[in-house]
């Protein structure tokens, strides 16, 4: 059954990036300087493959944070949030801070960023223990 938990959990952070990156789509694509077409969407658009990895990739986090819980004894909803929220907040954010400071990118992309991942991971670690 944890197979399922972890889909559950993946599938929460991919919707939840649906709707941060829906309502934030102007500011992001702002500070990221993504190239746009003339209808002002994202040059090349965005392909079935880039969804498919992302949600794979979502799968990844969502199976090492169940493994981590599970060694930590996190089994409770309260617990999943703040791990969760740890999580996102302070091994996720500062990693996307770091390569943005690098590539000399906006604060606000780091935020925009930082805090999708703080709000998928606390999702992520509530469904995680839901079940």
């Amino acid at each position: 059954m944890e197979i399922l938990n972890v889909v559950a959990a993946a599938i929460a952070g991919f919707v939840l990036g649906a709707v941060w990156y829906g309502a934030l789509a102007e500011p992001w694509m702002k500070a990221a300087k993504v190239p746009r077409d003339e209808e002002g969407k994202p040059a090349g658009g965005q392909t079935p493959a880039v969804f498919a990895a992302t949600f794979a990739l979502q799968l990844i986090v969502a199976g090492m944070m169940r493994h981590v819980f599970a060694l930590s004894g996190i089994d409770t909803v309260g617990g999943g949030l703040i791990g969760g929220l740890g999580v996102g907040l302070f091994f996720i954010t500062p990693w996307i801070m770091i390569n943005n400071l690098y590539s000399v990118r906006p604060l606000r992309l780091s935020m925009i960023d930082g805090g999708y991942a703080a709000l998928a991971c606390s999702a992520m670690g509530v469904v995680l223990t839901l079940f």
